[in-house]
């Protein structure tokens, strides 16, 4: 009895450092899965980046379809228009 329980529990150890052996040197083990969870942290951070520019674009639209000042600027802006008057200071293309 006592010697089946010995042998039970050797198996179970042996199986044990068995399964972390390959956990820590299979190429998807812990390195790999190490590898995922960063990869999901990147990917969870650009799509916090792209959710923030299309609050900033929603919001520019909304302005723009709302605000008569704000389509008068982007159309000047656009087709470089100038109202009388008006100057505008232009970047000297010589000292780039």
């Amino acid at each position: 009895m006592k010697q089946a329980v010995l042998r039970w529990a050797g198996t179970l150890a042996l199986a044990g450092c068995m399964a972390l052996f390959f956990a820590l040197r299979v190429p998807h083990g812990i390195s790999a899965l190490e590898d995922k969870h960063q990869q999901i942290r990147q990917l969870e951070q650009q799509n916090a980046d792209l959710a923030k520019d299309n609050a900033a674009k929603r919001d520019r639209i909304h302005k723009l379809r709302e605000s008569r000042s704000e389509q008068e600027l982007e159309v000047r802006k656009r087709l470089k228009l100038q109202r009388e008057g008006e100057t505008s200071i232009l970047p000297d293309p010589a000292k780039k």
